[in-house]
């Protein structure tokens, strides 16, 4: 150890903090890993192209729910200065006037194909993590014999030829290198989607570049706190005394910049980690004043909630309301307002949680004001197969039968082919998705129609 810095050869198996926590392993060179991070390009916008070929190389955007901000644009939007964030209402002459394609969210098209680029890997690779809807690392290992290079083009040309979806790999020999280089294999139009930090001649150099609040791991109350002791760059934390680092940003960001320096401290997860809440909120297409359309919508998310539940086979031991006005509407009276109640069992019954979200909504409503948002939170979440039971209250089997019953019928004909009357019918509150695609993918009477015609064949005289 030097000037505070851990020599990376002098590290043979495990490295213990004085605080008894594993920070970093390192294996013997041979037995590294190399991680490549496979991205999807302007995921949501290649989506919307992927069914509408015509519309490669045009410019388009994403829109938030309700319409409201921009959540996603293609390359040629990015350069029409269309920033990520930016309320639609404002820029819609300047989308107009350049003939910008415009989409609603359409999150169920975005899971499939998703689901589809994931499996992808899977078949391709033994040991990926699914790191995000758009993002996933991959390990391999550091004897394979195959050039890095090579190989990354040709898992970009496979993913592309079977889910139609561009991507860009970046390659490192740490998962925190090899987001940068994903990074860089973005912006840089040499790298054709795929960059190895590990084979270039000056990695120092493109750190020197890395704005430190773009380091995967750094915060932004990290990243002001670090720019206030003038670092800066990413070679400049990664150049930071391990002491003071481990004081200032705990042993997370010690292992941040272990990982710069090229040593492994963060593991693949192949087995996803358990969740710890289940959230489902949404903004309201038009402002809401009536205590009985809030309760519909309440009930609608809390609905929506339970399925998640079921479909992770956990149960929840606490829900969370809250209802929030517009606070951009100054001019208007502002109100926002939360509750939690713990249920006496963990459940996931929509009858039970609709009614504990109900009682929840009526203690903090407050007549007289427009309201834009309601949610439900669900924490307190446990295996459903080891939930701890009451002795006065054996569970009611009939619950179980029943919630089996309602998720199959809508599996099968739809989401709300059957669904609790507490959810409404009319639904004047719903979220705006004025120009949402169809479901191609996980509907049948969506699905793209396709036509051919064969040339005719002239018979033989």
């Amino acid at each position: 150890m030097s000037n505070g810095h851990i020599d990376p050869f002098q590290l043979e198996g495990l490295f213990y903090s004085k605080y008894s926590k594993i920070i970093c392993m390192r294996q013997p060179p041979e037995n590294n890993k190399i991680f490549c991070l496979v991205d999807c390009n302007n995921f949501y916008a290649s989506c919307e192209r992927l069914f509408r070929p015509e519309l490669a190389d045009k410019p388009v955007v994403v829109l938030s729910n309700n319409d409201g901000c921009i959540i996603a644009r293609s390359n040629e939007a990015k350069k029409l200065g269309l920033g990520m964030g930016l309320p639609y209402f404002k820029y819609e002459s300047l989308i107009r006037r350049h003939r910008v394609t415009v989409f609603s969210s359409n999150y169920a098209l975005y899971g499939d194909i998703s689901q589809r680029v994931m499996d992808t890997l899977m078949q391709l690779e033994p040991e990926v993590e699914i790191y995000s809807i758009d993002e996933a690392f991959i390990a391999l290992p550091h004897g394979r014999h195959v050039d890095l290079n090579t190989y990354a083009h040709s898992l970009k040309a496979t993913i592309d030829r079977y889910t139609g979806i561009p991507v860009s790999i970046g390659c490192g020999p740490t998962k925190t290198l090899a987001k940068i280089a994903g990074r860089l294999a973005k912006k840089d139009p040499g790298a054709q989607g795929v960059f190895n930090i590990i084979d270039h001649h000056d990695p120092d150099s493109l750190l020197a570049g890395i704005d430190v609040n773009d380091v995967w791991g750094i915060g932004s109350r990290h990243a002001a706190r670090l720019k206030n002791q003038g670092i800066r760059t990413a070679l400049q934390f990664k150049n930071c005394d391990d002491a003071w680092l481990k004081k200032t940003l705990t042993i997370t960001g010690l292992r941040t910049a272990m990982e710069l320096r090229s040593i492994p401290c963060i593991a693949l997860q192949e087995t996803p980690p358990a969740r710890k809440s289940i959230a489902t909120s949404r903004s309201f297409g038009t402002p809401v004043e009536s205590l009985a359309s809030l309760q519909e919508a309440v009930a609608t998310y809390t609905t929506q909630a339970a399925f998640k539940l079921r479909n992770a086979k956990l149960l929840a031991g606490v829900i969370h309301v809250f209802l929030r006005t517009n606070s951009f509407k100054k001019e208007q009276p502002q109100y926002c307002a939360s509750r939690t109640f713990t249920l006496p069992a963990p459940t996931s019954h929509t009858p039970l949680l609709i009614g504990a979200a109900g009682r929840l909504l009526r203690a903090i409503y407050r007549s007289g004001y427009l309201y834009q948002k309601a949610g439900v939170l669900l924490t307190g979440l446990t295996p459903a197969g080891y939930q701890q039971m009451d002795l006065f209250s054996p569970p009611d089997r009939r619950d179980n039968s029943l919630m089996q019953a309602m998720d199959k019928i809508n599996s099968r004909w739809g989401r709300d082919t059957i669904h609790s009357a507490a959810t409404g019918f009319d639904r004047s509150w719903h979220h705006r998705q004025l120009r949402k695609s169809p479901a191609y993918t996980t509907r049948w009477t969506e699905l793209p129609t396709v036509k051919a015609s064969f040339p005719q064949v002239s018979s033989m005289a």
